[in-house]
């Protein structure tokens, strides 16, 4: 079990939606949290939010793809709240279309703050919380599309399923440092994560995709509207950090789909009693066979 009573949390992306659930439940919880956005407006709202309800919380303006930055964040945040034990690598862009569509430049966009701003918050804060060994625990957003794939979401879903593999593998390295890890996997959540263009970096401008086209903006917020809630879903996350659990998946109606990607799986992959040299690689321990560490389901 991870206790978060009294710890700092380190929410990148805490302005608004997912994250700002995130802040809200924990500190409720009884969390110092850091709220972590490169929009001022949207820290502004929040901090407004926490304003009178006796939380320590603190905002700090920070864009997650500069790593100078993000150092003297976390210098700023122990600081002021004590040494970050909790870190929540939420903040997220998105933007959709055909692969062959895209540009470097949409490329790069999303996977800088997807994938590198994951690893710049990894890299921030693991030798902190390792040197100081008193354990801790990391949340990865990824998204269902860590495990799904679907038509126009290819940039999208590469930098997802990136952060399965970073976060499973994180995990196995950090388990004799007492230091948990869980992936989050939201499906759709009412929030504003279709405005996310509107911080796009002036140097990563150009796309085969969408701008802010106020018709294209309409249309995305309608389809995640109908989404949870995003302190529903932070609930999931406290269970799910207090648990220990690698996966955080809170979405019954994508069961299906998960059990029929597997079943495909399991039948593309072939019969130890079909391959002669099966007996000889599995007696001496192949990588990722019979010797694999088992982390927290």
């Amino acid at each position: 079990m991870t206790k978060v009573v009294g710890r700092t949390a380190f929410i990148t992306g805490g302005g608004s939606g997912v994250a700002l659930g995130q802040a809200k439940v924990f500190a409720q919880a009884g969390c110092k949290v850091a709220i972590a956005d490169i929009r001022q407006d949207h820290l502004d709202e929040a901090m407004a939010w926490f304003d009178g309800r006796g939380h320590e919380v603190m905002a700090v303006k920070l864009d997650i793809t500069d790593r100078d930055a993000y150092a003297r964040a976390a210098d700023d945040v122990e600081a002021r709240l004590g040494p970050v034990e909790l870190l929540f690598n939420t903040a997220g862009v998105s933007i959709f279309g055909p692969l062959q569509n895209a540009t470097y430049d949409d490329w790069d966009w999303q996977l800088d703050v997807n994938l590198r701003g994951v690893i710049n918050g990894i890299q921030t804060f693991v030798p902190r919380m390792i040197e100081r060994g008193n354990g801790g625990h990391i949340v990865n957003t990824a998204s269902m599309s860590a495990f799904v794939a679907l038509k126009g979401t290819g940039i999208y879903c590469t930098s997802k399923m990136a952060i399965r593999g970073l976060s499973e593998c994180l995990a196995l390295d950090l388990a004799d440092h007492g230091i948990g890890v869980s992936m989050l996997c939201p499906g759709a959540v009412n929030t504003n994560i279709h405005e996310a263009v509107l911080t796009r970096p002036a140097h990563l401008q150009q796309t085969g995709y969408y701008g802010a086209d106020p018709n294209v903006m309409a249309h995305l917020k309608q389809v995640i509207a109908v989404g949870m809630e995003p302190e529903v879903l932070a609930r999931y996350v406290l269970k799910g950090v207090e648990a220990d659990q690698l996966y955080i998946l809170p979405y019954p109606e994508f069961r299906r789909t998960l059990e029929e990607i597997h079943e495909r799986v399991m039948a593309a992959l072939a019969r130890p009693e079909d391959d002669p040299d099966y007996e000889k690689r599995a007696a001496h321990g192949v990588p990722g066979g019979e010797k694999r560490e088992k982390v927290a389901s």
